[in-house]
């Protein structure tokens, strides 16, 4: 199943909810909608710097994925960046591909 990792910046509303509800129910509410959509949450991280949580997921697809940060960005919260995740084998199988291509400016 693919895997995504999800960096989050939080906004002042997103924040105000940890405040309120706390940072470990924010976790289940991802744990649940994760599993909602046959996907396995499979690590969650608060972090300092330019994003405010690392969120690792394995998804059945793109599409679940897209849906998911949709539904995530449009509540408001906060603001969600998606970036799919592959394994060394994907990669041994990516190199292992013959791939037509011409620079610009190449011969």
């Amino acid at each position: 199943m693919p895997k995504y990792l999800l960096r989050v910046k939080m906004t002042v509303d997103g924040l105000n909810g940890v405040f309120k509800e706390g940072a470990t129910a924010r976790r289940e509410v991802v744990k649940r909608m994760v599993e909602s959509l046959d996907g396995r949450l499979e690590s969650f991280y608060w972090a300092f710097g330019d994003e405010d949580l690392y969120v690792i997921v394995e998804l059945p697809s793109n599409t679940s994925a897209a849906a998911m940060g949709l539904v995530v960005s449009a509540a408001g919260g906060v603001r969600t960046s998606t970036v799919v995740l592959l394994s060394p084998e994907e990669i041994d199988k990516a190199v292992q591909q013959k791939v037509e291509y011409h620079a610009p400016g190449g011969a």
